[in-house]
């Protein structure tokens, strides 16, 4: 029968270790999440500023519901497009520095509906070995020749460009890679781009609410300037504490996407809820310098709690800290040992990470206390 296919290639990962499994939450996204019955102190999520549960988020919502009740009722080029949306793309764009901004309903989304626009057929996209999957997923639709550079290796990646003849270029990376930590050099990619009149497309799901002035994300960080080559990719489910994400840059360049990426006409617009939400966490964001301040001091508390020890914590200045393991099977078991002692962080593992590059994922949220942190470091000594 054609499903024993499926059910051997299940069976094969299941023997290596790279059986994804899911646990259902009893309990709102926060540092301590309820799972069939116990309580764990979780190190899993990117609520990066502990606002998935915040109050006055809620509070907008219930306000927005009685406004302009649950759903958009279509597309935002047909009828979608309400108030809300309208506000909260232009607070985007004020905030981080664009012309404009484009709201879309996952950031999945946003990158499978940028690359495409601006790339096709006979064009070329350069991009960083560890992009995230939504990104690589992006380069294979728009059908460009996909040419990938190591990690951050700006020598290799200026040689390619040298000697690309396509018709149009495009760079393309993660601002903060989510499995690492780091951060992109985003002044030599711009110069780069300048050089060899590429477009740069940058994905800050990680850093937007995170770094720079007020949270305003990478480039801030960087303290750059937008300009009209460059594309931003905000996502507004993680460090925002609600969901979807928003692309920002040139009037000309959204103009375009709003006329031509597919992601975004060809599907409803989200709830007006959302974009209400979204508004108020904005607010929320603009003045959470103490979360960001919570944040850098967790950080150091952890790599405090870890020196001395043989686990292998990656350089990381912002809120993800992985510390690699190796084998599959070997970073479950770490993983188990810890939710045993009531600590939940996530096992990562290929495809995600590089063969024999297993490892734990600490994602840090202003949430949590220095207590929280010093629990985790306590049970990795344990366990090492």
């Amino acid at each position: 029968m054609i499903w024993t296919e499926l059910e051997s290639e299940l069976a094969a990962l299941a023997d290596k270790h790279l059986l994804r499994t899911r646990k259902t939450l009893e309990s709102g996204c926060n540092t301590h999440m309820m799972v069939s019955g116990k309580s764990l102190l979780a190190f899993c999520s990117n609520d990066y500023l502990g606002l998935a549960s915040h109050p006055l988020i809620g509070q907008a919502i219930c306000d927005a519901v009685k406004r302009w009740g649950t759903g958009s009722g279509g597309s935002h080029v047909v009828n979608g497009h309400m108030l809300p949306h309208q506000q909260l793309e232009e607070a985007l764009a004020d905030f981080v520095g664009a012309d404009r901004a484009l709201y879309y309903s996952t950031g999945y989304m946003a990158n499978i509906g940028v690359v495409p626009t601006l790339v096709g057929r006979g064009d070329a996209v350069f991009a960083d070995r560890l992009n995230h999957a939504s990104l690589i997923d992006a380069v294979q639709l728009s059908r460009a020749e996909h040419r990938r550079y190591a990690h951050k290796d700006m020598a290799q990646l200026e040689k390619m460009l040298a000697a690309s003849d396509a018709k149009r270029k495009l760079i393309l990376t993660d601002a903060v890679f989510s499995m690492d930590g780091d951060i992109a050099p985003l002044k030599e990619l711009f110069d780069l781009a300048e050089r060899y009149d590429a477009w740069l497309v940058l994905d800050d799901a990680h850093g937007f609410g995170v770094l720079g002035l007020e949270g305003r994300g990478s480039l801030s960080h960087f303290g750059m300037p937008f300009h009209p080559r460059m594309v931003y990719v905000g996502t507004l489910g993680k460090a925002a504490g609600v969901s979807g994400a928003f692309v920002a840059g040139a009037s000309t360049v959204i103009e375009y996407l709003m006329q031509r990426s597919r992601s975004y006409i060809f599907t409803t617009a989200s709830s007006p809820i959302i974009a209400s939400a979204l508004l108020t966490a904005l607010e929320l964001i603009k003045t959470g310098e103490s979360r960001r301040k919570q944040l850098r001091a967790l950080s150091q508390c952890l790599r405090d709690g870890l020196s001395g020890t043989a686990w292998q914590l990656l350089p990381s200045s912002t809120a993800i800290h992985p510390v690699v393991v190796g084998g599959n099977e070997a970073v479950l078991k770490v993983s188990k040992a810890l939710m045993d002692s009531g600590i939940w962080v996530p096992a990562i593992r290929p495809p995600t990470v590089p063969q024999g590059a297993a490892r734990l994922r600490i994602s840090l949220s202003a949430s949590h206390t220095l207590d929280d942190v010093k629990r985790l470091t306590d049970a990795l000594r344990e366990i090492e």
